[in-house]
């Protein structure tokens, strides 16, 4: 049994099917990713193990530790140790780094606050006191987010296209912060179309048009990046090409 499980979950939207019975389970302490082309789902299907608003009606269940958070809000889940870094990083006006760090750290002293920005390439003299707003880029807010993920040491942490405005000199960062989480005890899921972020992972799933594809080694889900299209039933399927 994974630590975190998602069980046969289907989710309409307006209408639409967007996830079609997925089963995932997660594996305490490993890096995972989700792959897949963009629509495919994966972001839908972080929002709903997140249970942010409008995510809420689904068929399936959510286990943590083997148990349903299906009916648990979302701060509830925040507290159990789920949190999801977003593809792009909320802005919170008149809102400290230092602040908004602390407010979700473990360690709440400046020490750690310090080390965690230093980990993700900012420095704290120029970081600490700036206002977590529209002056920061959108890189910036990223980095913020993921110092305070590093500082907040969540059991489970869900993060949505890590490297989406992140310059490549500062990649190596991030994904030192990855293996750090992972060392401190966390359940990473990483969500990406990027080999790069892929090749983080220890196991990956693939999904496409709402549907679990394939699952397997990151090292074999690889195959995905290089123009391979898998047999599935949805109906835009296209037809095997020369050389597979």
């Amino acid at each position: 049994m994974g630590i975190l499980e998602i069980k046969n979950l289907s989710l309409s939207l307006s209408g639409n099917d967007i996830l079609h019975n997925i089963s995932l389970e997660f594996t305490e302490g490993h890096i995972h990713a989700i792959i897949g082309p963009n629509g495919a789902g994966k972001s839908t299907l972080a929002f709903t193990v997140m249970g942010l608003e409008g995510y809420k009606n689904f068929e399936g269940d959510i286990l943590l530790d083997g148990r349903s958070i299906k009916n648990m809000p979302v701060d509830g889940r925040a507290k159990a140790g789920i949190t999801l870094g977003w593809q792009e990083p909320a802005r919170y006006e008149g809102l400290s780094v230092k602040e908004f760090m602390r407010a979700s750290a473990k360690d709440k002293s400046d020490k750690a606050i310090k080390e965690a920005l230093i980990k993700v390439a900012l420095d704290p003299a120029v970081y600490l006191k700036r206002a977590v707003d529209k002056t920061l880029s959108g890189g910036e807010r990223k980095k913020v987010e993921l110092a305070s993920i590093l500082v907040m040491m969540p059991r489970v942490v869900m993060l949505d296209e890590p490297d989406s405005g992140i310059d490549v000199a500062s990649l190596k960062n991030i994904f030192e912060t990855i293996r750090l989480l992972k060392k401190g005890g966390s359940t990473v899921i990483l969500i990406t179309h990027s080999l790069t972020v892929l090749d983080e992972a220890e196991d990956a799933f693939l999904i496409c048009h709402g549907r679990l594809v394939e699952k397997g080694s990151g090292r074999k889900m690889r195959h995905y990046f290089k123009g391979r299209c898998l047999p599935c039933n949805h109906q835009n399927e296209p037809g095997e090409t020369e050389g597979e």
